[in-house]
């Protein structure tokens, strides 16, 4: 039996209700080989008009926002117009990404995501989108591979630019669309880094952690999510994971 709250749940209940899958994108479902990363460099030194450094700069995990925030930290850049500089940044920075994409792009999904999809489209799942992308650019790059038909919904870098609110509001949108009510129990957060493992757990959500991006399979584990897999190429192992009752 599981407690929830005053509330005694079989395990029939969550073996018989939805799972609501949360995916992350660049490292989890995708490679768009450093193009993201290009593209929103070559905004920052456009709109601001010098070159810029970098090296300090932190990708994985980290929302589109607070990326551009701690470039300009990074380089002794205030401004009373913060804010509207970084909008402009980032609206710069779809301009740049379509360019990359469509020229040095070449995305690809990682081993075992298509058939994963194909399996958890309908039926006893929900796919949803928590990441850092701002939603324009989550879009543009899921379209080459054609994954954008598997995510009707999501929470992206312009909902918040601090991550750990975005799977709540994920579930929130994944709730109004279904009219589904999903407990935590029911809910995975799938990323490739500590910051996908750690936004799911402050929140009560499950977690899958998976060694195909910003972290290796040992890096994963001293964070402890709920399951660990190198690649979701094992689809069974992965689909029991999704079923099994915490």
């Amino acid at each position: 039996m599981k407690v929830c709250g005053k509330k005694i749940l079989s395990v029939e209940y969550f073996m018989n209700h939805k799972k609501l899958l949360l995916f992350d994108i660049d490292g989890t479902l995708i490679s768009s080989r450093g193009a993201g990363k290009r593209a929103m460099l070559a905004a920052a030194e456009q709109i601001l008009g010098k070159p810029l450094s970098y090296d300090f700069l932190r990708f994985a995990g980290m929302t589109d926002r607070l990326i551009l925030g701690n470039l300009l930290d990074g380089n002794g850049w205030s401004s009373d117009d913060r804010e509207a500089l970084i909008d402009q940044m980032l609206a710069s920075y779809i301009r740049h990404l379509e360019r990359e994409l469509q020229t040095n792009g070449k995305v690809r999904t990682h081993p075992g995501v298509d058939m994963l999809l194909e399996n958890t489209a309908n039926g006893d799942f929900v796919c949803g989108l928590v990441t850092g992308n701002i939603r324009d650019g989550a879009r543009l790059k899921l379209k080459p591979v054609n994954l954008n038909k598997y995510f009707p919904f999501g929470a992206f870098g312009d909902d918040s630019s601090v991550r750990n609110e975005l799977p709540p509001l994920a579930v929130q949108r994944a709730e109004q669309l279904t009219g589904e009510n999903f407990l935590p129990e029911n809910v995975w957060v799938i990323g490739d880094t500590s910051r996908d493992i750690e936004c799911g757990k402050v929140n009560g959500y499950r977690t899958l952690a998976v060694a195909t991006g910003g972290a290796n399979y040992d890096e994963l584990l001293l964070h402890q999510p709920d399951a660990v897999f190198h690649d979701l190429s094992d689809l069974k192992a992965v689909l029991k994971i999704f079923h099994s009752v915490s």
